[in-house]
């Protein structure tokens, strides 16, 4: 059966398909120009399709759109979903809800006394000298304090009324709020009072309740307040969302990516784990891609239509558990992803006296200049100037019909512009092709700093890694990131250009359970430790379905440890031997903060579970060269790109035309029908018998 993995971007959507009908690929066949058909063994194929996340005069959900052009399917035709086995997807409805605060009218329950404080929150001044404080908006409408309370030791001091919480909660829910988010003291040990308020918010009709000890049971009123008031804000968006697509894809299995990169089944997905879950799909992907290709050390860089993320890997997934996104804070585990706002839609723009790059961008609609909808210069455009992004290999899908490629002449005209402008402002000359490459240096250094965010502000050194590029618009700008963080290696999959929706495919799940515990850590413990973790691991059993498992199964225990009296904690694995523990903290700490205080006793904070069910996943093609190996590929035209401040005469190679073992210097473009690949000078490009495209630098060059 049919096998369907998609990302929806804020700008593209890209689906990869695994496909089992003959049929179907014939008639794709017909539309090379659109789809990536790629053969795998057992007579399947990879399809890969790139289509605009917001078209509205074409189509209303660009999901259920490209699964139809997949399988050829008219207007008029139904799904036949009797032909999909799964469809995973990574989603962007719930950060959009949160960004652009249209998530669901939400009422907080607190325990009476700290009505304000999620507002009060940490005090944190973001800008220290700033004299007018602008709190983030608050994503709950209304507070009800329900006088409730236990002390610490789990004594009730303070029983719930249950008559005035059914009064106040009906007063509300007469108001039109059908959402509720419920945070008592100390509830993350003791949950008997939130599950009384609960079962009476159900009973009035409330559709959602987020209950705070089942969000995020650990410690810190504040961030388990924040999270399950997130939870609450955004669970109904996605279940509408989910409820959407499953009308349109009836009886058939459908699974989302969660922020901590693991999949869930669709009706398990709740807001809190959303935030992240296009993303997620990327680093997966370009993780699992990148181990299969033989590098241990990754640093991912995705750089989509509006924002670029970037992560690193050593050996297992970064997660962090506080974090802050649009404003809302939160503490669950997500993948460790640095994002900026620099992608191939963000929007260039001349103040006066600078150049800036975003972090406006353009979007879908409508777009970058020369896509045909009146939009601003973008990155996009600038590499189309450069001549970097060739119009005539980049896909027709612009213009009303959807059947243009993209518009040079509207890019000229307005670079121009730019040029008259800056000459006018500054009595400055300057060359079209010049503005746009200062330009694309400016995001270039943007994104490279993000980059340095999250390895050598950390203690890596990341010259000996290999950077995973991915996204639409990443190849266009791999090598100028490389030069600038003195990398030799990147790496890039045959499917770069939809490697978040490949990740979908290659994605396990998982599911992670945590308490807290906030016990010394020494050898006494250990039973108590070990009861825990096992206690855990049957919590976490529950959530999993038995018969998803295909290869097997992975626990993960880690410990959260910290010095006493601090807050900084560090995640190690478990070991039965205290001292592992101790030196595995200590190794950390020293790579992170640069110091060790062995003198100070280790707390442990919390422990967390995590279950791995290990899927069965798409095989990588195999190529075999025909071609003699003193034959080099011949370039389909040459071309003149600007780059290196001059033009240079270019050789234009299709990716699908190289065997293995090919090797392409620098200058050159190796284009593909999802993304382009510029090899700049001092660059080459090999490519394996994985189809994988390794561009090394060379080494001697001045």
């Amino acid at each position: 059966m049919n096998k369907f993995f998609v990302d929806r971007g804020g700008t593209f959507t890209d689906i990869v398909a695994v496909i089992v009908d003959t049929e179907i690929i014939n008639n794709l066949s017909n539309k090379k120009e659109q789809f990536l058909i790629v053969a795998l063994p057992k007579n399947k194929w990879i399809i890969v399709y790139k289509l605009l996340s917001e078209n509205p005069e074409r189509y209303e959900d660009a999901v259920i759109q490209g699964i139809r052009d997949i399988l050829c399917l008219t207007d008029n035709e139904a799904i036949p979903t009797e032909t999909i086995e799964v469809v995973k997807m990574g989603t962007t409805v719930a950060t959009n809800a949160l960004l652009e605060r249209k998530g669901d009218r939400t009422v907080l329950l607190i325990t009476k006394g700290f009505k304000d404080a999620l507002r009060i929150g940490y005090q944190n001044r973001p800008n220290i000298f700033a004299r007018q404080i602008i709190l983030p908006s608050m994503l709950y409408e209304s507070v009800i304090e329900i006088d409730e309370r236990y002390d610490s030791n789990g004594n009730e001091l303070i029983p719930v009324n249950v008559n005035k919480v059914r009064e106040d909660l009906q007063e509300v829910y007469n108001q039109g709020i059908r959402s509720c988010a419920i945070v008592f003291m100390h509830s993350y040990r003791y949950p008997d009072h939130e599950n009384k308020v609960a079962e009476i918010a159900k009973n009035i009709g409330f559709i959602q309740m987020s209950i705070s000890h089942q969000v995020s049971p650990l410690m810190k009123l504040i961030s388990r307040g924040d999270t399950t008031v997130v939870d609450a804000y955004l669970s109904p968006i996605l279940r509408r969302y989910v409820n959407q697509v499953s009308s349109q894809l009836p009886n058939t299995k459908l699974m989302f990516m969660k922020s901590d990169g693991g999949l869930i089944d669709a009706h398990k997905f709740q807001g809190k784990d959303s935030i992240l879950s296009g993303p997620a799909g990327g680093i997966v992907g370009a993780v699992q891609t990148s181990l299969r290709a033989g590098f241990k050390e990754i640093i991912t860089f995705d750089m989509g239509g509006t924002s670029t993320d970037v992560a690193h890997f050593k050996g297992e997934y970064e997660r962090q558990l506080d974090n802050e996104i649009a404003g809302a804070r939160m503490r669950v585990p997500v993948l460790s992803i640095h994002t900026v706002a620099a992608g191939g839609g963000s929007i260039l723009c001349f103040d006066g006296a600078s150049f800036k790059v975003g972090p406006e961008s353009a979007g879908a609609n409508p777009g970058p200049a020369c896509y045909r909808r009146g939009g601003p210069l973008t990155v996009t455009d600038a590499n189309v100037m450069l001549g970097k992004i060739r119009p005539e290999y980049f896909p027709y899908i612009f213009g009303k019909e959807g059947n243009l490629p993209l518009d040079k002449e509207i890019v000229n005209h307005k670079f121009i512009k730019v040029s008259q402008e800056i000459d006018k402002t500054t009595k400055q000359k300057n060359c079209p092709e010049k503005i746009a490459a200062g330009f694309i240096k400016i995001a270039v250094e943007s994104m490279a700093n993000a980059i340095k965010k999250i390895s050598l502000q950390r203690g890596y050194d990341v010259t000996h890694y290999a950077l995973c590029t991915f996204g639409g618009a990443g190849g266009q700008v791999a090598c100028l990131i490389a030069d600038t963080l003195g990398i030799k290696t990147v790496f890039l999959h045959p499917y770069a250009g939809g490697l978040s929706a490949y990740g979908m495919g290659l994605a396990d799940i998982r599911v992670i359970k945590e308490s807290v515990m906030e016990k010394i850590l020494n050898q006494e413990v250990m039973a108590e430790l070990k009861q825990v973790i096992k206690q855990l691991k049957n919590e976490a059993k529950k959530e999993l379905d038995e018969q998803e498992s295909m290869k097997g199964e992975k626990i993960v225990s880690k410990v959260s440890l910290k010095y006493q009296g601090t807050d900084s904690n560090l995640l190690v694995d478990f070991a039965e031997d205290v001292t592992v523990m101790q030196k595995s903290f200590e190794e950390e700490h020293q790579l992170r903060y640069g110091f060790i205080q062995p003198q100070k006793i280790l707390i442990i904070e919390s422990i967390s579970v995590e279950i791995i069910q290990i899927m069965d996943s798409p095989d990588e093609p195999l190529l075999t060269r025909i071609r003699p190996l003193d034959e080099l590929p011949k370039p389909i035209e040459i071309v003149q790109v600007f780059t290196n401040n001059k033009w240079q005469y270019t050789p234009i190679f299709n990716r699908e035309d190289l065997e293995p073992q090919d090797s392409i210097q620098g200058p050159a473009i190796i284009v593909e029908k999802i993304s382009t690949i510029m090899v700049e000078p001092h660059w080459n490009a090999k490519l394996t018998q994985y189809n994988h495209l390794i561009l090394s630098k060379d080494t001697h060059a001045v």
